[in-house]
């Protein structure tokens, strides 16, 4: 776990911040686009949810919602959902009859890869437009941003057979 530095430029981090927001401003519309090409009626919330069940593996109901940062209720209420759409599966933890396992299923699974697939395509256009010479520390930045945000790093070659262009 990285140890916490009190900022020593609050206008600086400022700066970086409002950079960020605006970056995330670009990557939530794309993650909206590339969610609505392929199931209409899944949420962005629900679609972190996938995500979090397809790279962490089966968990239980207050595990998921405490790393989603949701109340109990809320993520029963989305994983309902997301069971009655064939996205994932309850099941028994065979260590302890009584705590129930969330897992995606093939279908859930499905989804994540190709929502997957889509931004990264639209994003590498994106970077495509990109200074050659600024890509680097870009990645750099990126890496370290979510590094400090504990999110698992996503392998440029999981989903499109090939390093994404510019990102080497």
């Amino acid at each position: 776990m990285r140890e916490v530095q009190a900022p020593e430029d609050p206008a600086a981090v400022n700066e970086v911040a409002a950079a960020v927001v605006t970056a995330s401003r670009v990557l939530v519309a794309i993650s909206a686009r590339s969610l609505a090409t392929v199931e209409d009626t899944l949420t962005v919330p629900q679609f972190r949810m996938l995500v979090m069940l397809d790279s962490g593996g089966p968990t239980n109901l207050s595990r998921l919602a405490e790393q989603l940062a949701v109340n109990p209720s809320t993520a029963l209420r989305m994983v309902d959902r997301l069971v009655a759409a064939g996205m994932v599966e309850r099941d028994a933890d065979p260590a302890d009859r009584r705590v129930v396992k969330l897992a995606a299923t093939s279908s859930g699974r499905r989804v994540v890869r190709e929502v997957t697939v889509r931004r990264q395509a639209e994003i590498a256009k994106i970077v495509a437009l990109m200074p050659l010479d600024r890509r680097g520390a870009m990645v750099a930045a990126l890496r370290e941003f979510a590094d400090a945000a504990g999110e698992a790093p996503v392998d440029p070659d999981a989903f499109s057979g090939s390093a994404l262009p510019g990102w080497t």
